[in-house]
């Protein structure tokens, strides 16, 4: 199984063609991977299989030899056959026992959550890691569910029995606030996806996370 877990890296990474201006996947992951990025995520809501396929063949590759952990969105049988180290699932999409006996055990998979009813499933069911959010007010995805706010954060942050992402609107501007409450781990799409300099914008992220790191992590 893969090492690297939300909480062993700060920064998870998701792809969106729709946002990322002008340039191709392949532009984008590795900007992110040059950058230090560990985890990242492939969620491509409006490709055909066949071009998903390609893209996240390509992508296997570069993650693998960036030692970085390759996860991908929704599509099972895609992550199956480029070899993902993990898929990451919805709350009503196949459930998570079922997507193990696909996948087996040596593969991640991550469940989002959305309350700690949720998140008390998703360990029970035997998830590796789970999203908890959305934080606040995210456009990037057609089908979102209502801002949860910080309270869920708080309570995943104190009581999560697994590692878990923080995810929905997180921006430069409020990922310290994200942090503080104890998120180890924080994934973006188009504040990353969309930065005119990707690297720069890793690193302002970073100065930000590392602004309001815990004393007692």
């Amino acid at each position: 199984m893969p090492t690297i877990l939300p909480g062993q890296t700060d920064i998870y990474a998701i792809t969106d063609s729709r946002l990322s201006p002008g340039r191709s996947i392949v532009d984008v992951a590795t900007a992110l991977l040059a950058a230090g990025v560990r985890i990242l995520q492939y969620r491509e809501k409006n490709l055909k299989a066949g071009q998903m396929l390609e893209e996240c063949r390509l992508l296997r590759r570069m993650t693998h030899e960036a030692d970085a952990c390759f996860i991908v969105n929704d599509h099972i049988d895609i992550a199956l056959l480029v070899g993902a180290d993990g898929v990451h699932v919805g709350q009503e999409d196949l459930p998570v026992a079922e997507v193990r006996g696909l996948v087996g055990h040596k593969t991640l998979i991550g469940l989002s959550t959305h309350s700690p009813e949720q998140a008390r499933a998703a360990a029970a069911a035997g998830a590796d890691y789970i999203g908890v959010g959305p934080i606040f007010a995210t456009q990037t995805k057609e089908d979102v569910v209502a801002p949860v706010g910080l309270e869920y954060l708080d309570w995943a942050a104190k009581n999560s029995a697994l590692p878990f992402v923080a995810i929905g609107g997180i921006k430069e501007h409020n990922i310290g606030e994200v942090t503080r409450r104890g998120a180890r781990c924080c994934a973006l799409v188009s504040e990353l996806v969309g930065a005119t300099d990707i690297a720069a914008k890793v690193a302002g992220l970073r100065r930000a996370t590392h602004a309001h790191v815990h004393t007692n992590d």
